[in-house]
């Protein structure tokens, strides 16, 4: 295992960030609120389209999508939005770990269905959910701003009051992360981890009624989103554990020529979260890895300067990589002329977002890889796949 050293990426450098830019997060060329486009009007009619919003079934999802179409309401409080939820392959194999399935859009897949079909005209996503390269003919067409992206831990009754270190010896951790459970064996090896499967409120029910789980992990975001801040018994630092591509972030998928939801979503993106994932997703992507290998991440923006830390286990924790790098990102105060005949990165179009920074972001990301890969990462990744594979 490397240390974490502080290998500097190429620096791009620009102006420095107008406000307008910024401004409530939003970025240029958006729409005033109250504006939409006039293509949105239905043809020879006054009445508004009624945009359509995809989601999974869960609690959680629809939390997050009416989320989304509350804030896309306020900036259009003249069209009409209406969710169709359903669900998805990851949603209907509750009795095998995630891992194993074998399936890269578990929780995408019928949603890109009503999306190809023009049943919906965008989906909101867990961003962690989405992989790094789309089906062709979608795009993340927004990135919203990011929540707390790091785990929790939620103790069974009779252990509130405890951390990881202090459960008993032996103790069962529920997690349905090969991620987690990587990192968490390395740092408390008195433990034991096991699946557990279902949505948030499976999970809560199968710890609190069961007596097979001391504790289980999940994503801090969402328990957050759920309005259960009390059950939040630890949160793990990234020395503790790393999080996943994209967590804590939410992404709006479109097809990716249908200019009119574009434009519309578009003023959602979060600028700093977009860069920020933008790098994740392209240390991820250029790793070849998914959710049947251990890698994590953890990026920061400070002064400029946008840092991202990567790591890959073995299956078990014993064998690890990582390394930290920097890139200095300045925004330029206005956007460059002329679109770009590809304007997808990692599977994200931003073309509100100057186009330097978001390069300077996935190059960071590729280069943090190379890193890894030359230290080997790859052994690592192709045994972790083959034990995955085999049990």
């Amino acid at each position: 295992m490397s240390g974490n050293g502080n290998a500097a990426a190429t620096a791009v450098s620009a102006a420095p960030v107008t406000s307008t830019l910024w401004a409530s997060g939003r970025a240029v060329q958006q729409l005033a609120p109250g504006c939409h486009p006039q293509s949105l009007l239905e043809e020879n009619s006054p009445k508004m389209r009624v945009i359509r919003v995809g989601t999974r079934k869960s609690q959680l999802a629809r939390i997050q999508t009416d989320s989304v179409v509350a804030t896309l309401k306020a900036l259009y409080p003249g069209l009409q939005f209406e969710i169709i939820a359903m669900s998805t392959t990851g949603d209907k194999i509750l009795d095998t770990a995630l891992s194993k399935i074998g399936e890269k859009s578990l929780f995408t897949k019928e949603l890109e269905h009503a999306l190809e079909k023009n049943e919906v005209d965008l989906v909101v996503h867990s961003l962690k959910d989405l992989p790094t390269v789309l089906p062709p003919g979608f795009t993340i067409g927004a990135i919203c701003k990011r929540e707390n992206p790091h785990d929790a831990v939620v103790f069974h009754p009779k252990f509130v009051g405890k951390t990881l270190e202090t459960l008993p010896e032996k103790s069962v951790v529920g997690t349905s992360s090969l991620r987690r459970a990587a990192q968490l064996q390395r740092k408390f090896s008195h433990l034991e981890f096991r699946s557990i499967r279902g949505n948030l409120n499976t999970r809560l029910r199968k710890l609190d009624e069961q007596q097979e789980f001391s504790a289980i992990i999940l994503a801090t975001a969402g328990l957050q989103r759920m309005g259960w801040h009390n059950r939040v018994g630890q949160i793990l630092h990234p020395e503790e554990c790393m999080y996943a591509v994209g967590q804590g972030a939410l992404g709006v998928e479109v097809r990716a020529k249908d200019q009119d939801i574009l434009d519309l979503v578009g003023v959602l993106h979060d600028p700093e979260t977009l860069l920020r994932c933008i790098a994740e997703r392209a240390f991820l992507r250029h790793l070849e890895g998914g959710c049947s290998v251990p890698v994590a991440v953890h990026t920061a923006m400070k002064d400029g300067q946008l840092y991202l830390t990567g790591g890959v286990w073995s299956l078990d924790g014993s064998d690890s990589i990582q390394d930290t790098m920097q890139a200095t990102i300045h925004v330029p105060a206005q956007h460059e002329d002329g679109p770009e005949d590809d304007p997808q990165l990692v599977g994200i179009t931003a073309r509100n977002i100057p186009r330097g920074p978001q390069l300077a972001a996935q190059n960071l990301g590729i280069s943090l890889a190379n890193l890894l890969l030359s230290k080997g990462a790859k052994n690592i990744l192709d045994v972790a796949r083959q034990l995955n594979d085999a049990h």
